[in-house]
């Protein structure tokens, strides 16, 4: 267990561009303006929680159901996939019920920590260590709660066309990682 800057910082990335908590911005200025206040640091430590024990019971579930990391891996590379799809044409293939309140349901999950970031973190435990992930993931909540807590701020300063922007530039990210993920599992596979 060694703590390898590279692979945080890889991991990091990996799980910004998925979590796509700018890209979110407006769903949570919506929230706010429907139900008045958002509980940032419960939606935080709660998504934090549920991300550390999918991390590691996660894969004891997946054997439970005899599935192998590789398999959930390239799955996981499909559901990536097409989450850059839908940030790069702005279209919407998963839909979702609308949340009516701003508690932890809304925010710690799905928003934060939903399926796609519950398929990055099984996928990237089989190319990075544990320990480098659970980094990532305490920087990524870190980065989160500030931006719940400063929502209103970012949307005056980067506009609906910047935040759009932005979810198109990790969209393409997103798309490179998922072909890099199916790339290294598929060979374990075959």
């Amino acid at each position: 267990m060694t703590i390898d800057f590279k692979e945080i910082l890889t991991a990091g990335m990996i799980l910004f561009a998925v979590i796509d908590i700018l890209g979110s911005i407006p769903i949570i200025v919506d929230l706010r303006k429907k139900v008045g206040h958002i509980q940032s640091e419960k939606a935080s430590i709660v998504a934090t929680i549920l991300m550390i024990v999918f991390l590691f019971v996660g894969e004891e579930i997946l054997k439970l159901i005899g599935i192998d990391v590789n398999s959930f891996a390239v799955a996981g590379a499909f559901i990536i996939f097409f989450l850059a799809i839908e940030m790069i044409l702005g279209i919407q293939l998963y839909k979702d019920d609308a949340p009516e309140t701003a508690a932890i349901v809304p925010l710690a999950f799905p928003l934060i920590a939903g399926a796609g970031t519950m398929t990055t973190l099984l996928s990237l435990k089989s190319e990075f260590e544990t320990i480098n992930i659970i980094i990532a993931i305490v920087i990524n909540v870190i980065i989160v709660y500030a931006v719940l807590k400063s929502s209103k701020k970012l949307e005056r300063i980067f506009g609906k066309q910047g935040i759009s922007v932005l979810r198109k530039i990790f969209g393409v990210v997103l798309l490179a990682i998922a072909v890099k993920l199916f790339a290294t599992n598929i060979t374990h596979l075959l």
